[in-house]
């Protein structure tokens, strides 16, 4: 893991094509801008995990649900 130092209103830069800009520090935590192309997806990794989870459960009823149709469409 690479760790920098930043302060206010200083960036980071990403390859070509990402930018990452210190915009505000206060005590309650340090805000990001982040300039991007707009086919990367960017979110917190909380939300990450919340949406891997939901499509996990997703698939799991839609599978239910497909064999419960193939189950009818034979017979069973």
């Amino acid at each position: 893991m690479l760790i920098l130092a930043r302060k206010e209103n200083e960036e980071i830069l990403l390859g070509n094509d990402i930018k990452i800009v210190v915009v505000g520090v206060s005590k309650s935590g340090v805000k990001l801008g982040i300039e991007a192309p707009k086919n990367m997806m960017i979110l917190r990794s909380e939300l990450a995990s919340d949406i891997k989870k939901e499509n996990a459960e997703a698939s799991k009823i839609a599978s239910s649900a497909d064999i419960e149709e193939l189950a009818k469409k034979i017979g069973k």
